[in-house]
């Protein structure tokens, strides 16, 4: 069955990430993953490339692209290219933080942040998780303390993207001044550049996706001021849960395309292996994998391209989008692990695709909110 998501527009823009793939990281990304960072060149040249905030309207810089297969297209360059933690930068950059700013933000915020969103001259990530709280939000301890027209902003938060080496971090801190477990007005938005007080850790040592630098974040009263609050005071947590079906259909089209690619990866070895004097393929149980591994991931992206058409139609619910999360990110972990058997020792080498889709799709099934999140969501809506 022929494909039928894409148009022609966006056949010509895979044409341009496939060659921004191919110019701009080609050569130097396995250095990127020792290094554990991506050159800030890197982000100037998306930039440059209108790669970045596709959904910033033209008055600030972007070119007001609405339609999320453009997004699809994007990501599905980068896993084809191997080139798996470039796209969880970028995408922690425009599907996690840029949607809050585009929804709820100020006209002097957006025309102050969005045109750097839009060049690659700021990095931002997203601030959310901490220590003591990670899919339970509620449990959040930074606090933020008005101060005159300021906020003071103080606390620690983890395994935050793009944290070591990002500029700016959209934050989630506790407004109401109580210390108590938190309400569902107890929290508020705010986009934190770094300052006094904004520091890091060391990256994180993680077992894929390494040029996509992960770190600790630690806010000692840091001054912010209060035109970079994001929309109202108190509606932090409501603001979280309307955005949550952009943050995990984009990990599920990131799970689709490593599916897509572990079977793409087994059936290129499995063609050119031989064992006992016969090719792989002309085993049975070769063959039956390989069959398995084709109509599991052709479900899954037919799951997602839906998916897809839905949210740009405004009609992904909540626990749509967890349903979809789940399947893919269950389906591209089961994927490149049969897909990695299927390489013998070859698989276990990370310069092999295989081994790097295999670590980076164990992410997928916890970050966005675990697998056991997306179960409970779906659970209360039957």
């Amino acid at each position: 069955m022929k494909r039928a998501l894409f148009e022609e527009d966006h056949e010509q823009f895979r044409e341009l990430a496939s060659e921004f793939n191919s110019r701009q990281i080609a050569g130097k990304y396995a250095q990127w993953e020792k290094d554990h960072q991506i050159p800030r060149e890197v982000w100037q040249a998306a930039g440059e490339n209108g790669l970045l905030g596709l959904a910033v309207p033209e008055e600030f810089g972007g070119m007001g692209i609405d339609d999320y297969r453009f997004r699809v297209v994007l990501d599905e360059e980068f896993v084809r290219s191997g080139h798996l933690a470039v796209a969880l930068a970028l995408h922690l950059h425009d599907d996690l933080v840029l949607p809050y700013l585009l929804t709820y933000g100020s006209e002097d915020l957006k025309s102050r942040w969005l045109p750097r969103f839009v060049d690659g001259s700021t990095v931002t990530s997203c601030a959310f998780t901490e220590p003591g709280a990670g899919s339970d939000l509620r449990g959040v301890r930074t606090k933020a303390v008005r101060d005159g027209d300021d906020w003071l902003i103080s606390g620690q938060k983890t395994f935050i993207g793009n944290g070591a080496y990002g500029d700016a971090a959209l934050v989630l801190a506790r407004t109401d001044g109580e210390t108590s477990r938190g309400g569902a007005e107890s929290f508020s938005l705010f986009i934190v550049e770094r300052s006094e007080g904004y520091s890091n850790g060391q990256p994180f040592d993680k077992m894929g996706l390494r040029a996509s630098d992960t770190a600790e974040l630690f806010f000692d009263e840091v001054r912010v001021s209060d035109a970079d609050r994001i929309g109202e005071v108190g509606q932090g947590l409501a603001y979280i849960k309307a955005q949550l079906p952009q943050a995990r259909l984009a990990i599920a089209v990131a799970a689709a395309a490593i599916g897509t690619a572990a079977f793409e990866q087994a059936l290129e070895h499995a063609t050119n292996r031989s064992t006992f004097g016969q090719v792989l393929t002309e085993y049975q149980n070769t063959r039956f994998e390989l069959a398995d591994l084709k109509t599991e991931s052709h479900v899954t992206q037919s799951f997602v391209d839906r998916a897809v058409l839905a949210f740009n139609e405004g009609e992904l619910a909540e626990q749509e989008a967890a349903e979809v999360k789940l399947w893919a990110s269950e389906s591209a972990k089961r994927l490149t692990d049969r897909a990695l058997q299927l390489h013998g020792g070859y698989g276990y080498i990370m310069e092999y695709p295989i081994a790097q889709s295999f670590t980076a799709s164990r992410l997928l099934t916890i970050f966005g909110g675990t697998s056991e999140i997306m179960r409970e969501t779906i659970g209360r809506g039957l």
